[in-house]
């Protein structure tokens, strides 16, 4: 079955360089806006692209991503609004799109029904921050009928078996945790990410791309020497938030300057 997101990941190893995976929360600042931004992020350098439907517990994101989305369901931000969005986007550029999304919304509006609908919309797949592969056979049957891709996390704290399961069940690439905790900038990114992308490799991992913490194009550059990929979130919806599409584009396309492998 072939993976798009890992594709997109391949196609630019092939550019000598790692990929670029940029996440925006849908909604913010209101939904036309982040349709816009999705795009423009497409047309500044990012690989894929990861968008975040807003949810009311968002127990991994950091207070710039939290304050996007009670901003975006403040607005009126409805999960029904989610694949009219995507199917926007995927009909203005091929870059993959994937949801990063909590659980219980999925479970809720049904999960064959969620990868339907995502798959018309020509979303790419999921990330799921709070489910583990053994707690998803149906989004795993789901996934594996509708040709989805399902990233699943990795952590520093996981033991070599987990990290086994987490590869043979995740298809794109491996959602590589750089440090504990949540979401947001962080000054100096763990060294445990390397070690942790060096047991995933050991695991069987094609495609470990590092997220949380990744601020600045020298964070990019040092996670492009080891991964696969570097995932920004923060610094892009704070972009976004403080100077509109025009300020989102120039940050794109600095951080996506750091991808590029010293050869």
């Amino acid at each position: 079955m072939t993976s798009r997101v890992a594709a997109a990941i391949d196609a630019a190893h092939a550019e000598g360089r790692a990929a670029f995976i940029g996440y925006l929360p849908l909604g913010f600042p209101d939904l036309e806006t982040s349709i816009e931004a999705a795009v423009t992020l497409a047309e500044s350098g990012a690989d894929v692209i990861e968008l975040g439907p807003p949810y009311s517990d968002p127990v991994m994101d950091g207070v710039v991503i939290q304050e996007a989305t009670q901003a975006a369901l403040a607005g009126g931000f409805r999960l029904r609004d989610i694949f009219p969005a995507i199917a926007e986007i995927t009909s203005r550029t091929d870059v993959p799109v994937v949801v990063m999304t909590y659980w219980n919304p999925v479970f809720q509006y049904g999960v064959d029904r969620y990868a339907d609908d995502l798959a018309a919309a020509g979303g790419a797949g999921l990330i799921t921050p709070d489910v583990t592969p053994e707690s998803a056979p149906e989004w795993i049957a789901a996934s594996d009928r509708t040709g989805l891709d399902r990233i699943f996390l990795a952590s520093p704290t996981s033991s070599d078996d987990r990290l086994r399961v987490v590869v043979e069940n995740s298809r794109g690439f491996v959602y590589t945790v750089s440090t504990m905790g949540i979401t947001g900038e962080r000054a100096d990114l763990d060294a445990a990410a390397r070690t942790l992308v060096g047991r995933l490799r050991d695991a069987g991992a094609e495609h470990a791309c590092v997220g949380i913490g990744i601020s600045t194009s020298a964070h990019v550059a040092g996670v492009s020497e080891y991964a696969d990929g570097a995932i920004v979130g923060t610094a892009l919806v704070r972009a976004l938030r403080d100077g509109g599409l025009s300020e989102l584009a120039a940050t794109a396309k600095e951080l996506s300057s750091g991808t590029r492998r010293q050869s």
